[in-house]
């Protein structure tokens, strides 16, 4: 079974949750990580078990990259906000650098999300 980890910024949180929802079919045949807020909202909103990492800004994106480094994580769906400041944005960096290093499937948006859940 792949690991996909879910992570979105604040204002885009309702945004993971629709989609989440509107995916629930294909997450469901995924174990789910994500970003501590992130997580308890899919898990309560949508119904989807979900392993929970700390929020982004207390070391979740960085927990998550681990995970990739270490061969645990799949893919990752990152609702990302660029146009935001981020108090951890060199987690972020971080977190998109390990992923690109790791060859592993990153959407940053609805789209590309959308590609990569039918695809996995």
């Amino acid at each position: 079974m792949k690991n996909v980890a879910l992570i979105a910024h604040d204002n885009l949180k309702p945004k993971m949750v629709e989609w989440a929802r509107t995916n629930k079919n294909y997450l469901s045949k995924f174990n789910l990580f994500a970003t501590g807020t992130t997580g308890k909202q899919i898990e309560e909103e949508v119904k989807l078990p979900v392993t929970r990492f700390k929020s982004g800004p207390l070391g979740g994106d960085q927990q998550i990259g681990a995970g990739v480094a270490e061969g645990r994580i799949d893919a990752i769906i990152f609702f990302w906000d660029p146009l935001a400041p981020h108090p951890h944005d060199v987690d972020v960096k971080a977190l998109l650098r390990i992923a690109v290093v790791y060859d592993i499937p990153m959407a940053c948006n609805l789209a590309t999300a959308n590609l990569i859940i039918g695809n996995l």
